[in-house]
């Protein structure tokens, strides 16, 4: 069974989970994990390196913008999911910068990626534009990372042949960000009453810097990996193949990603994915990888849907 329905002013047809915030997970990110860790894939890999490394400040920065409005939130229940959006954010970014350290001692320069990231983000967006614009920047990143659990749980072949350690961070993660997507746009649409075009506008700044900055990132692991030039070319146009291909990794999320645009939208409107009670139950019982491991089992033996 899924946990309980929070209370909602708008309430949907369909349960909405808790928000847990899950500390002291051990996924063993220490130990003999290979460099091309997804089936020795280098471009899938470092594609989710590369995500990795944005998560430390981007988490800190998406709790800034929240936390913005937290003295003027007068509903109770939306104080409470702001404080364990909070935690679990936190959480979030403390084992990716685990997952970094592995990255780091691989010769990638993390150190530099942090500092760019915290130029980008502190530096500019948070310097330059309102505190409503980057909480909608919060809002629309959220609402991105929340379908991951589309992308990397439901479709098991996206993360197939992965080290079980990896994938059970994303699995988690992806899970984590799925219950507590609808706390920024709270806050943002209830609280701070942004604007429609606030939200479009931002939504569409996070649609251009989040794979520009991705990329940027996976050239330098690239490099840092050893492939000459043409190597780096054959595996970059095989790999945004499999991104951007019909029925690839991003085609078949078109439908949830512009449903944001939609004047009515809410995060709520779509319900969490079919996998997710089974996934709480076995976390309940299992270790992170375990639970990964086994949800993961379910996943590839039932027919795709």
């Amino acid at each position: 069974m899924l946990p309980k329905v929070r209370s909602m002013s708008r309430q949907p047809a369909h349960p909405i989970p808790d928000i847990v915030p899950r500390e002291r997970l051990d996924f063993g990110l220490e130990g003999d994990i290979p460099r091309h860790w997804l089936g020795g894939d280098a471009f899938k890999t470092r594609l989710f390196d590369a995500m990795s490394t944005l998560f430390p400040v981007g988490e800190r920065f998406f709790i800034t913008c929240v936390r913005d409005y937290k003295d003027q939130v007068t509903d109770p229940a939306l104080r409470v999911h702001i404080k364990d959006f909070t935690r679990q954010e936190g959480q979030h970014g403390i084992v990716h910068t685990q997952y970094n350290d592995r990255l780091t001692a691989q010769g990638v320069r993390v150190d530099l990626i942090l500092k760019g990231q915290e130029r980008r983000l502190f530096g500019i967006l948070r310097k330059h534009l309102s505190r409503e614009f980057t909480l909608g920047v919060t809002a629309a990143a959220e609402h991105i990372t929340a379908i991951m659990a589309d992308a990397f749980v439901e479709r098991p072949e996206v993360l197939e042949g992965a080290d079980e350690r990896i994938r059970a961070v994303y699995v988690w993660h992806a899970m984590e960000e799925m219950e507590h997507k609808a706390v920024a746009y709270d806050v943002l649409t209830k609280v701070a009453q942004a604007s429609y075009r606030t939200r479009v506008l931002s939504m569409l700044l996070v649609t251009f810097l989040f794979p520009v900055n991705v990329f940027r990132i996976m050239a330098h692991m690239l490099k840092v990996d050893g492939y000459t030039r043409w190597q780096r070319t054959r595996l970059w146009a095989k790999g945004l193949w499999w991104l951007y291909k019909p029925g690839g990794v991003f085609l078949p999320l078109a439908g949830r990603y512009f449903a944001y645009l939609k004047p009515s939208f809410h995060p709520w409107d779509d319900p969490v994915v079919a996998s997710y009670a089974h996934w709480l139950d076995l976390m309940d019982k299992h270790s992170p990888v375990t639970a990964s491991n086994l949800l993961n089992e379910q996943l590839v033996a039932q027919p795709h849907r």
